[in-house]
């Protein structure tokens, strides 16, 4: 039996480069959201948080069973390239680009579809969260270094 699902996956960074995060979200046939994350990923530039969010997608949708996945993504860039329609030009971009099409030749049919931000809001909440978690542990972290250099 064919399981399909369908991937949201977002990155962004804030800062080009800066601080980076992925968020993933993967949905059953029937609607039902089965693997969801969102994690931090150091600095690097949002083309590239990007890919990363698909590539780590692309991975949980596999290791999940999926056969058949629709992919959504607000990164039209990142539609294109993937779908052929761009080349990948940025030497940075190209490792991750192979990496990414060859997790895609894992399943039976995967479907590219760039969506606006709001169609991909879950995976886009879970890319800020890990970015917003992240910055509130670092500002706690500095106020406690702080709060040592009085002593």
């Amino acid at each position: 039996m064919t399981r399909r699902g369908t991937l949201h996956a977002d990155g962004a960074a804030r800062g080009n480069p800066g601080p980076a995060a992925i968020g993933v979200a993967l949905y059953d046939e029937n609607e039902r959201e089965v693997v969801a994350f969102g994690r931090c990923i150091g600095e690097t530039t949002n083309n590239v948080a990007e890919y990363h969010a698909l590539i780590a997608g692309l991975k949980a949708a596999a290791d999940d069973g999926f056969d058949e996945l629709s992919v959504k993504l607000d990164s039209e860039l990142l539609v294109r390239q993937m779908t052929g329609v761009y080349k990948v030009k940025s030497p940075h971009l190209k490792p991750l680009h192979e990496q990414a099409r060859a997790l895609v030749a894992r399943f039976a049919n995967v479907r590219f579809q760039h969506v606006p931000r709001a169609l991909n809001r879950r995976a886009d909440e879970l890319c800020n969260k890990a970015l917003d978690d992240h910055s509130a542990a670092d500002a706690a972290s500095r106020a406690g270094e702080d709060s040592l250099r009085l002593f």
